[in-house]
């Protein structure tokens, strides 16, 4: 009996041993990272280059963990999904900061409870996919965001962020924490987080904002670096050193082995999508203490990034290729959304991204992580817009499109004309649209996978229709998105599987069985196989785990009614010939879409045709196209009945008692009229400018009219997080005319002069830069005078001249340049321009920029 019990403790001894040392070694992680004397992590078993990419996330924490209670999510299994996703995408990091206001007490002892379980539960299912980590112990926030805080028992709750920075016994708390997480055993993996081969940095906390003297901060941070070496970890320890950047060599000093970085090169909250071309935000990343980071050997890494209040794809490559320039190591985008809430994405409002919801995005952080990991640090890649092909990878502003193209791997965020490098030698493919090898009439993201010769794994998400503004105030009674499972066409064609192969379902429930006609077959949502004719598939290939083979993560059919998205453009050319369209999305088969106009005494009713998956679009009669006001709204029929838009009501405007919502209208307008690229009164709410509690919008002398007022009484004030910043005295604003233009492109081609309605504040004259910014970034304008008194003001077009293009909005963190360097030599063409950039500073003497500046703005026009 006792050698009995004797081998089995063995064999189980020696197999636990096996998987461990096998997913050690599978995963390249034998032995701790370790920073190197010219400041680079490197693995410790065989010395290479530390590379990882991925996101934030956060089900066990705060908003996300209490909505999907809330929701009655099965919180494991939801995590369990996204990690797929995470899988699925190629991530092969996570960062998070931990909620420790949820699992500490006011001493910082650690509390073993329900966020912590969670939390553990996470990082075992990450492991299991050979996903790192780098973990922030302390987040100094309360839990409640986006809902007001909560009484939880932690430190950071009792002192708050400042408190817990120089507060004495906050201190001491930190202390105690900080040791007691690193030497807690996660009971998912048996493993201290001290000792986890799969974390290869912490960061002692998230964001601290130091106001004390160097000698206090470097104090502080050489405290907690002693409490978690106390536990005998040999991971490198990081701090974050983007806030209060005049600290610098107090981090350096302070026995750091890095810093930590993030870059929201777009701002945060402008509450709805930002438009034009944003890649001059992210040109490069620029550290002014560089220096400091190479005499001291520190690695960089960046635990935040992203474009907030874009939905567009291509600017996430772009970012990792300026980390990577800057020698930046590993990033983590914030924040993926559960899954089970990214309907609502009521947890950072001003971020999305999910694979399900927002595929195009997804997708371009998927390049991201290649980027990272193939991309050299420090390789200098030329200025913009030459640095928009390098490598593998493109980027285009135009086509909203990142692409990876390599020998083996083919990745696109939308449609694309680019032809694989090798088409015989490619082993993944990944997109949102369509391509040379795969047609794809739906709207989600698809994968496939060569299996082996003449066997591909292909993976079809369903459709997401984006039904109303994403970056608002949301809520969970708030749907921003929807999920549709629908049945479309698609064409594979790739050599290695010849245009007749067979199609059969993988996922649970999936019992397609069907071959493929010239390489076109129809599909739903799920998980195939495709195999040559004459080839036989098996049940099993390497490199796939059986639970991976089969796997199929997405969302359900959501779509409960019929939806609409429609925005009119704001103004048409007479006689100019113009389409609209609709994205409508129902749960019932569309049977009919028609538009019922109305201009003046002239009616008409027009079908729409279905362009492509939930796209319909129709001309608008030429009878119509007069000078008035076009009104008009869309009459969607389905099995169901009908439904109105604007509002979606049941019914349709030709029954007696119905009382519709006011109808989408369009001024039409004749040629000559001149065309307006502001106007106060309907565009100020879409201006970009940072803060000031003087930005105001009041109603002007004349009715209809309304100025936008800027008053700054400092054009340069210092910076808390950057005190020693040289001063630039300037401050800009912009607004994005694109659509307001939109009807009226034709009518460009014959202006010649800018006229501005407009006016100086306080009663004395200001210099007023006015700029034409082109779809390139590259900017042309002039200085203008104005009085104090509200009049017009008049710039021939021939006069403008290139001036500095404003990265706007400002990013973060504020050391970030305020201006983007080029090499652009376009000339101007007034067709490209798509925003106006305004500015105060260009051209003030040394006496004027020290003085309060101000403008009312109340139109701007073509003639």
């Amino acid at each position: 009996m006792n050698n009995l019990r004797f081998i089995i403790f063995l064999a189980l001894s020696i197999a636990v041993a096996n998987q461990v040392v096998a997913q050690t070694v599978k995963n390249g992680r034998k032995g701790d990272v370790f920073v190197d004397d010219s400041g680079v992590m490197r693995w410790g078993h065989n010395k290479e280059e530390v590379k990882g990419f991925g996101v934030n996330y956060s089900v066990p924490f705060a908003h996300a963990f209490r909505s999907g209670k809330k929701m009655g999510a099965d919180l494991k299994k939801e995590m369990q999904n996204d990690v797929y996703h995470f899988s699925r995408l190629g991530f092969d990091l996570y960062r998070i900061h931990i909620w420790d206001t949820e699992i500490s007490d006011a001493e910082g002892n650690l509390l073993k409870n329900e966020h912590l379980d969670h939390f553990d539960f996470l990082i075992s299912e990450l492991k299991q996919r050979g996903i790192n980590f780098v973990l922030t112990p302390i987040a100094y926030w309360g839990g409640g965001w986006p809902e007001p805080d909560l009484e939880t028992p932690g430190f950071s709750h009792k002192y708050g962020k400042e408190g817990s920075l120089t507060h004495p016994d906050a201190i001491k708390a930190q202390e105690n924490y900080l040791a007691q997480f690193l030497e807690h055993v996660n009971p998912y993996t048996g493993i201290a987080y001290k000792d986890e081969p799969n974390v290869i940095a912490f960061e002692i906390s998230n964001e601290p904002h130091h106001r004390e003297r160097p000698e206090k901060v470097q104090e502080f941070i050489e405290r907690m670096i002693a409490s978690m070496k106390s536990t005998g970890t040999k991971k490198p320890i990081f701090y974050n050193v983007t806030h209060s950047i005049q600290l610098a060599e107090t981090y350096a000093k302070a026995g750091i082995d890095g810093g930590t970085f993030q870059w929201y090169p777009t701002g945060l909250g402008f509450g709805k999508e930002l438009e034009g071309n944003l890649l001059p935000n992210v040109n490069n990343y620029e550290i002014p203490f560089e220096e400091v980071w190479e005499e001291n050997g520190l690695a960089k890494l960046v635990y935040e990034f992203d474009a907030a209040d874009v939905m567009k794809s291509y600017i996430y490559p772009a970012m990792a290729r300026s980390f990577r320039q800057a020698g930046i190591q590993v990033g983590t985008h914030f924040a993926y959304d559960p899954t089970f809430m990214a309907a609502y994405n009521t947890e950072y409002d001003t971020h999305y991204m999910n694979l399900a919801y927002t595929p195009s995005k997804a997708l371009a952080l998927m390049i991201s992580g290649e980027i990272f990991h193939q991309l050299p640090m420090n390789k200098v890649l030329g200025k913009y817009p030459a640095n928009l092909n390098f490598g593998n990878f493109s980027i285009s502003y135009e086509k909203d499109l990142a692409e990876m193209n390599s020998e083996e791997k083919f990745i696109y965020t939308n449609t694309t004309e680019s032809r694989p490098k090798n088409i015989k030698k490619l082993k993944q493919i990944a997109g949102v649209g369509n391509s040379s090898v795969v047609n794809y009439e739906g709207k989600g993201a698809y994968f496939l996978d060569k299996l082996e010769k003449g066997v591909w794994r292909l993976e079809v998400m369903p459709d997401a229709v984006l039904v109303e503004n994403p970056f608002g105030n949301n809520s969970l009674k708030k749907t921003l998105a929807v999920i549709k499972h629908a049945e479309w066409a698609m064409k594979v064609i790739l050599p290695d599987l010849g245009p007749d192969f067979s199609i059969n379902g993988l996922n649970s429930g999936n019992e397609v069985s069907k071959n493929a006609s010239e390489s076109g077959f129809s599909i739903k949502p799920g998980t195939y196989i495709l195999v040559k004719n004459g080839k036989k598939s098996r049940s099993s290939y390497k490199g796939w785990s059986e639970r991976d083979f089969t796997a199929f993560v997405a969302p359900k059919t959501t779509v409960e009614r019929t939806y609409l998205v429609h925005e009119a453009v704001p103004t048409l050319t007479e006689g100019e010939k113009h389409e609209i369209s609709a994205e409508i999305v129902s749960n019932k088969p569309v049977e009919k879409v028609e538009a019922w106009f109305r201009n003046g005494n002239t009616y008409e009713s027009v079908q729409f045709q279905q362009k492509e998956a939930y796209n319909f679009a129709a001309a608008v009669p030429e009878k119509l196209l007069k000078k008035g006001f076009l009104e008009y709204r869309i009459i969607v029929s389905t099995s169901e009945g009908t439904n109105t838009f604007p509002g979606g009501q049941k019914g349709n405007p030709g029954e007696w008692d119905f009382d519709p919502d006011a109808p989408y209208r369009i001024r039409i307008v004749e040629p000559e009229a001149p065309v307006y690229l502001f106007n106060a009164s309907e565009d100020s709410g879409n201006v970009v400018a940072s803060w000031l509690p003087t930005l105001n919008t009041v109603p002007a002398a004349h009715p209809g009219e309304a100025e936008f007022r800027v008053n700054v009484e400092k054009l340069f004030e210092v910076d808390p997080e950057n005190t020693e910043a040289e001063p630039v005295y300037d401050y800009s604003f912009r607004y994005n005319f694109n659509r307001k233009v939109a009807g009226r492109e034709e009518a460009l081609e014959d202006k010649t002069r800018l006229i501005f309605k407009e006016k100086a504040l306080n009663d004395k004259p200001v210099k007023l830069q006015v700029a034409l910014v082109m779809d390139s970034g590259r900017s042309f304008g002039k200085v203008i005078e104005l009085q104090p008194e509200i009049q017009e003001y008049e710039i021939a077009l021939s006069e403008l001249q290139p001036v500095k293009t404003v990265t706007l909005p400002r990013p973060y963190p504020s050391f970030l340049p305020l201006y983007m360097e080029h090499n652009i030599q376009e000339e101007f063409d007034l067709k490209d321009a798509e925003s106006l950039q305004f500015s105060i500073g260009p051209e003030l003497s040394e006496t004027e920029q020290q003085e309060q500046h101000g403008v009312g703005i109340v139109s701007v026009r073509l003639e």
